[in-house]
């Protein structure tokens, strides 16, 4: 992996980091689904809107139903997830579980793509679900059944995005990155659909939401998704995915520094161990990465 990749790892890193603040702000205004649903649909058009500029063309209808797959695993189920965690936890616990996205990549990669499970990346799961278990019992939230159900929504969401990068790599072997980008929020929005309609008269209409949501959908989810998408075309799935290792510094300081959430002491054992963890298992070593050419 050359600088550059790495430099677009950080980037991706800090502008997603700060998705938990501003789920933190918009969730409880629009609700898990309504949320979701809208966050792909805006994803969508400013990417549909990039198409037609670029005057790229649509997937053809063939390719729809792996794409739809591509977006329950990387945008539908983990933002629905993420959307009702970040009801209960703060941002900095959610940032720190989207950590062990990679964890989940590694153990998809050697179910589906024949990569070798070894006793170090076997440590290194163990090691991460410790790593959980002790942010939640020792970090500044009382740890009871909402708090560990939106724990166990996190952990959920990033086994989703972890096996989802094995079909998104796929995807980028097939698809130009934008047009499959488009699609997969086009996918993402028209799955959320009919949930979100359902639980869209307890929508609440407050300006700091929608804002959050606008920058959630533009951002992070549009441009950012692309950008992921052409990284991945360039660099292994599990070495993309390791962008999740730096994200939970920028979540936890966003919180901290955005919406006032507390840092504790007791949440460094379990961040260093699941960043420990997720270290074993992919074998990322990021001052490695800015040593080579």
């Amino acid at each position: 992996m050359q600088g550059r990749h790495f430099l677009q790892l950080l980037f991706l890193s800090a502008v997603w980091g700060a998705s938990f603040p501003l789920i933190r702000i918009a969730a409880p205004a629009f609700g898990p689904w309504p949320m979701a649903c809208l966050r792909c649909a805006l994803a969508a058009v400013v990417l549909g809107i990039l198409m037609r500029v670029t005057r790229h063309l649509w997937p053809a209808r063939r390719h729809w139903p792996a794409v739809t797959l591509l977006s329950i695993l990387t945008v539908g189920a983990p933002f629905v997830l993420f959307n009702w965690a970040g009801l209960v936890l703060p941002a900095g616990y959610s940032a720190v579980l989207n950590a062990t996205a990679p964890l989940f990549g590694v153990i998809a990669g050697a179910l589906f793509e024949r990569e070798r499970l070894t006793g170090r990346k076997l440590l290194g799961c163990a090691a991460g679900l410790a790593g959980v278990a002790l942010l939640v019992r020792l970090g500044p939230v009382a740890p009871d059944w909402h708090v560990i159900l939106a724990v166990l929504a996190c952990t959920t969401a990033s086994a989703s995005y972890g096996f989802g990068a094995i079909l998104m790599k796929r995807a980028t072997m097939t698809h130009d990155a934008l047009p499959a980008s488009a699609a997969v929020h086009v996918a993402g929005a028209l799955v959320l659909l009919l949930p979100a309609a359902v639980a869209a008269p307890a929508v609440q209409w407050r300006p700091e939401a929608m804002v959050a949501l606008a920058v959630l959908g533009t951002v992070t989810s549009g441009f950012m998704y692309w950008l992921s998408m052409r990284l991945m075309r360039e660099i292994p799935a599990s070495a993309a995915t390791s962008s999740a290792f730096m994200i939970p510094m920028f979540g936890v300081s966003y919180g901290a520094l955005f919406l006032g959430e507390p840092v504790t002491p007791g949440m460094l054992p379990g961040v260093a161990m699941v960043l420990a963890a997720c270290a074993l298992v992919t074998g990322f070593n990021p001052w490695s990465l800015r040593r080579r050419p």
